[in-house]
């Protein structure tokens, strides 16, 4: 049998792998360091930036978060088990900070890092036409799945992100030049400029982007969920996108949901 590229893929992403060979590289880079005689703190922060950069291949919001955290927090207990203080206390400082770039705090209520599926919005051309020129955007754009996936059912449009992560926006203006992609948190942006807002978050933030939307979005535009259905509205349409996800459309002035 012929083992393909995509099948290792797939098979790296096999719980708890990405965690084992994400600490073990970490762990790699953290001797090499050392025995290349570089400041602990400098072997501590290479170590952990790394860790953190293959945190993406965990497949859930903690899981990526272990991964990020496996390698410090792993260091740490080593260094007590031993009896040994090795690093100065404010150095654990610079492991946290670049976990935090990442995974900032106010972010964690809001959707995991999940990726887009690159034809998951096809369909939004004929179901939600838009004037060449609108403004679209991917409120918690991430690495820019989304806005990729926007731009093949929209490339006329104007196409925006929104990030709070700064890393992780600046990994999404490197992969989307064509977008206009900020540092934002998406609850404190003003929606109203725009004539759609893609959503892909979580079932426990789908009632404040309701209300968020209720209060700012202008007649005639835009609410899309992919995956999480709007509960308190009526859908004017939905499908099913190829990989089996729901895509949910919903166009302001909304319609109450009658609960059925």
């Amino acid at each position: 049998m012929r083992i393909t590229g995509a099948h290792w893929c797939s098979r790296l992403q096999v719980w708890p792998l990405p965690a084992v060979l994400s600490w073990a590289a970490a762990w790699g880079v953290f001797r090499l360091c050392s025995g290349h005689n570089l400041p602990q703190t400098v072997a501590l922060s290479l170590a952990t930036a790394l860790g953190v950069a293959l945190s993406l291949l965990g497949a859930t919001w903690w899981r990526r978060l272990l991964i990020a955290l496996g390698f410090p927090l792993s260091l740490a207990l080593s260094l007590a088990s031993a009896g040994l203080v090795a690093f100065p206390a404010w150095s654990w400082l610079v492991a946290l900070a670049l976990v935090l770039l990442v995974y900032p705090v106010n972010a964690w209520r809001d959707a995991p890092l999940f990726p887009t599926p690159p034809n998951a919005l096809d369909q939004l051309t004929q179901l939600a036409p838009l004037p060449d020129r609108a403004r679209v955007l991917d409120a918690g754009c991430g690495l820019g799945h989304g806005l990729a996936a926007l731009r093949r059912a929209y490339p006329q449009a104007q196409l925006h992100g929104l990030e709070w992560s700064w890393p992780l926006r600046w990994v999404c203006a490197y992969r989307c030049p064509w977008a206009h992609v900020r540092r934002q948190d998406i609850w404190q942006a003003d929606w109203a400029v725009y004539a759609l807002v893609y959503l892909f978050q979580r079932p426990e933030s789908m009632p404040r982007a309701v209300a968020k939307a209720r209060k700012e979005l202008s007649s005639g535009a835009w609410l899309v969920s992919l995956e999480f259905e709007a509960r308190e509205l009526k859908p004017d349409a939905r499908y099913r996108a190829p990989d089996g996800r729901m895509v949910w459309l919903y166009r302001a002035p909304f319609t109450e949901s009658s609960g059925e």
